[in-house]
């Protein structure tokens, strides 16, 4: 096992979109634009090929590229996360280390979910610490159901946490319960991040460090805030806010997805352009939606 290189993770980590030229091609130079706007927010750090940035549609050269591409305008003192899961193991590792190569601090592995049947707890266990045996940088497990359909158990992260080169995890199952679990049985400078914008303060309740969540692109400044208030004691100030974001996150994940992501950060002013197909983009009638329920969290410039 390698020894823990970083720090305890906590705070506000946008999983940012991978821009697209109008003919499908990546866009690093609008990818580094939207970073060194988002450099001038409270944020923490970034994760680059998330679920977010439509990893599962881009070649690995393309994968690659996008984190090397943002290691050139990341300020010091923010993580450059890196997606680095594959289906096998094998290559799990292999894209790890390119991502490690590339310039990023720590690798985010999403849940193998093919064969999702045979994603048992033994198989998810062995998966992860294989990839942390080998990886060059610390590792954070990425619990996703809603996309994989495999819900790892807190049973796993907890086992997985005892791995010193196994950091933190991703768990956007939006079980706060669950959350609490890991939280009470882990080392404590395992971190345990949401990945639910709307279930954000839950998590903070129950001993969440932070959270990396889609709504963190488009409202950063709330969420940093609310993380403040809360550990300031002041919850229903806290409470407020989170009310008033919930409906940005319900459009923007549950209902609008990746189309509608994008389309919110055009109107803040960054590069949404658009989706990879197939993807399909968001329809004409959707945007002054978009529009409507920013204007009424106070998102607009």
């Amino acid at each position: 096992m390698t020894a823990n290189k970083s720090a305890p993770i906590k705070g506000i980590f946008p999983p940012v979109p991978t821009p697209f030229h109008e003919d499908g091609s990546l866009a690093c130079e609008h990818l580094q634009a939207n970073l060194r706007a988002m450099n001038a927010m409270p944020l923490d750090g970034y994760v680059i090929q998330g679920s977010n940035g439509e990893y599962v549609y881009l070649s690995i050269a393309e994968r690659v590229a996008a984190i090397e591409a943002a290691r050139v305008v990341m300020p010091a003192g923010r993580l450059l996360i890196a997606g680095s899961g594959m289906e096998g193991t094998a290559e799990t590792i292999a894209l790890t280390r390119q991502m490690a190569a590339a310039g990023a601090d720590i690798a985010i592995v999403v849940s193998p979910c093919y064969y999702k049947a045979a994603m048992t707890s033994a198989a998810l266990e062995r998966h992860y610490l294989m990839v942390a045996d080998a990886a060059p940088i610390p590792v954070m497990l990425y619990n996703v159901p809603g996309f994989t359909g495999v819900d790892m158990g807190a049973e796993v992260a907890i086992r997985c946490a005892a791995h010193t080169n196994i950091c933190g995890i991703k768990d956007s199952s939006a079980n706060v319960q669950k959350i609490g679990q890991i939280v009470e049985e882990t080392r404590a400078d395992f971190s345990v991040l949401t990945g639910s914008g709307g279930a954000f303060l839950g998590a903070l309740a129950v001993g969440a460090a932070g959270t990396v969540a889609a709504l963190a692109n488009v409202a950063a400044a709330p969420l940093a805030e609310m993380q403040r208030l809360f550990l300031a004691g002041k919850l229903d100030a806290a409470a407020q806010l989170q009310r008033r974001l919930i409906p940005v996150n319900m459009l923007l994940t549950a209902r609008l997805g990746i189309a509608g992501l994008k389309a919110a950060l055009a109107l803040q002013g960054l590069y949404g352009g658009p989706v990879r197909a197939p993807l399909l983009p968001l329809p004409e009638g959707e945007h002054a939606n978009v529009r409507a329920v920013l204007q009424k969290a106070g998102l607009l410039p």
